[in-house]
Formats: structure tokens, C-alpha cells, sequence
């Protein structure tokens, strides 16, 4: 049986796919040593197992090492594969450099990736310049997609929907969500400045007023594209917008701006969120259930498992250097040495 092990903050998520996928749910400790490195350890076995560590990358920045960690730990413990299960996908933006020095972080941030894991399931890469995820990862990667999801939820809770997107690059997903239910659509114009600056211009939408407008985007990071299409909707005629995002990360402030111009806000979770309305496990489930069929041999481990070492296999955890444990010849784990003076030492 799978193992499901989700990092800090990912539990309610891993729960989900666990109880979706009828997979066993473990766990795993981590805390912070005074000196601010981080402890790992893993509590449920994982020894020839497949195991997937779930943990979204949303501001991987405070925990990636944690999840190498992990993903370490459980190889050299005898898992047979790794498979890293992020929802949201970071590092995916910079993917050029754009001034003279910077750090094209969306391809370190993958070789780092590809060098820990055997697998990468992700919801909804921001794929913009890479035509796939395999243009930049070395290891099998599922692309899943939300487009679907987000369209049922529009269709059962929203009474006749106009589906908006934020710019014309979205125009053929947007016109999918739309198919599915039978809705118009239409999409603005985005002039993006920088990262806080962006400029949106509304199409003329008067065929459809009478709609409920329903702002549709696969990111809400900073918010911008939205909250400036919600405060110019009502210019039309139109109500306050419901918006349905696949990804709310919402920086800083974002998410209580946006809600002083929208009716309501929806997101999966794909993000621990209290905008959160979206499952996402059955869809990675079903992922993860093809890709057991999938033979071992197509699968890129990074390196074998670590044979046990003389502490596993006594079945201690751990000791401290000065209390030899009881299979070795020194003194016994209740015993401690009496130091010798050696003759650069000093009393004190």
C-alpha cells in the first residue's frame, strides 16, 4: 500500500488523498533547532514502499530544505520510490532572464527537484515560455489540470454565468471552462509593468449584461489582474464578480483587497486557504493510482536505498557520542567515561 506523508501544513490536504485513494496516511516530525537547522524524522515505515510526500510549494522558500530532507530520509530508509505531490508548483515565473544577472530560477529550482525525487505530481504549472514541465525536469512528471473542476463549481453555484479571463493568453482555457457549461466568455486586455503593476482593459460586454461575472485565473498571487477587472466591471452595469482561481496564494494583503470589489472568492485547495472550496484529491488520486501501473523500470530513482547501519539495526535511535552503546566495546550506555587531562588542557 502507498504511503501518503505530508510535510508541515500540508495534513488536512494529505488526509484528503489518503482517505480518496484508500492509501495509508503517516507521519512525519520536524522541529527547529536553536540554532535554527532543522530536524527530521520519519515515524511510519517506509522500508519497499512507494512513498509520496505531499507538500504544496507555496513560499517554498521557508520549508524546501525540510522537504529534501524528507525525501532523503525516506530513500535511504528503503523506500522504492519518492514521489513529491505539490498542488502548487513554485519557481515557475522566472523563467528567462530578463535583466543582465539575474538567477533564471525556474531551472535551478527543477534540477534541485529532479535531483531529490522520482516523480512530480503538480496541478496547473504556470507554463508560459516551456511548452511542459519536461522541458525543465530530468525525472516523470503528471501534469494535472483544474479547468474541469472549476467549471462544475461555476455551474452549481453560480445562476447564469458570463466566465471572464485575465488576458488573451487564456483565452483557450477560459473557452473550455466555458464549453463545459454552456456559458459565454470573454477576456480582457493585460498590460503587466512589473510585479505589482498591471494595467487591464475590459472588452465591451454589454451583449451579456444581466450575467454574473465570473473572473477566472489559474494564480492569484498579488491580485492585481483581479481586483482591477472587479472595480472596472460595475463601469458596464455589472454586479460585483464572483472569482474562481485555481492556485490562491494571495501575498500580503491581496486577498482582503480583492474582497472589498468581488461578491466572492473561491480557490482550490491547492494552498491552505479560507477561500478554499476546490478539491483537489480525487483528481491527484486518480493520477497516482495510473502511475502504479506504470513499470518500474520507467521510473528514474536517484539512487539506490542505503543498506541499514549497525545503530539501525540495534534498533536504536540515536545516542549521544559520549555514551558508546551497549554492542560496542566501550563503556555502556548508563557508564560515562571520566575524561583524561590531556596536556594542552587546563582545569576548570
Amino acid at each position: 500500500m502507498r504511503l501518503i506523508l505530508p510535510l508541515p501544513g500540508n495534513e488536512t490536504f494529505a488526509r484528503h488523498l489518503a482517505e480518496t485513494g484508500g492509501w495509508e496516511l503517516g507521519e512525519i516530525e520536524t522541529r527547529r533547532f536553536p540554532d535554527g537547522e532543522t530536524y527530521v524524522r520519519i515515524l511510519s515505515d517506509v522500508a519497499d514502499r512507494r512513498v509520496d510526500l505531499v507538500c504544496t510549494q507555496a513560499r517554498p522558500d521557508d520549508g524546501f530544505l525540510r522537504l529534501v530532507f524528507a525525501a532523503d530520509a525516506a530513500r535511504s530508509l528503503g523506500a522504492r520510490e519518492v514521489t513529491l505531490v505539490a498542488p502548487y508548483l513554485a519557481y515557475m515565473r522566472q523563467d528567462r532572464r530578463f535583466l543582465t544577472g539575474e538567477a533564471v530560477t525556474s531551472k535551478t529550482f527543477a534540477r534541485l527537484v529532479s535531483s531529490t525525487f522520482d516523480r512530480l505530481v503538480t496541478v496547473d504549472p504556470h507554463l508560459h515560455r516551456y511548452p511542459a514541465l519536461s522541458a525543465l525536469y530530468t525525472i516523470p512528471t503528471e501534469t494535472l489540470h483544474a479547468a474541469p473542476l472549476l467549471a462544475d463549481w461555476i455551474a452549481a453555484e453560480v445562476e447564469k454565468p458570463l466566465v471572464i479571463g485575465p488576458d488573451e493568453e487564456s483565452e483557450q482555457w477560459v473557452s473550455a471552462i466555458a464549453e463545459r457549461i454552456g456559458a459565454p466568455h470573454a477576456v480582457l486586455h493585460k498590460i503587466r509593468h512589473g510585479d505589482r503593476s498591471v494595467d487591464v482593459e475590459l472588452p465591451d460586454l454589454l451583449q451579456w449584461s444581466g450575467l454574473r461575472p465570473v473572473l477566472v485565473d489559474d494564480i492569484a498571487s498579488s491580485g492585481h489582474t483581479l481586483i482591477e477587472a472587479a472595480r472596472k466591471l460595475p463601469l458596464q452595469g455589472f454586479s460585483r464578480p464572483v472569482c474562481v482561481v485555481v492556485h490562491g496564494v494571495f501575498a500580503e494583503d491581496s486577498y482582503e483587497r480583492l474582497l472589498a470589489v468581488a461578491d466572492r472568492i473561491v480557490s482550490s485547495d491547492s494552498v491552505q486557504h479560507v477561500s478554499n472550496a476546490i478539491r483537489l484529491a480525487p483528481l491527484i488520486a486518480t493520477s497516482i493510482s495510473a502511475a502504479e501501473k506504470v513499470s518500474e523500470y520507467l521510473v528514474r530513482h536517484r539512487r539506490p536505498p542505503e543498506p541499514l547501519d549497525k545503530v539501525e539495526r540495534a534498533g536504536i535511535d540515536s545516542f549521544p557520542a559520549s555514551d558508546p552503546p551497549p554492542w560496542t566495546s566501550g563503556v555502556g550506555s548508563t557508564q560515562r567515561r571520566t575524561p583524561r587531562q590531556g596536556k594542552g588542557d587546563s582545569a576548570t
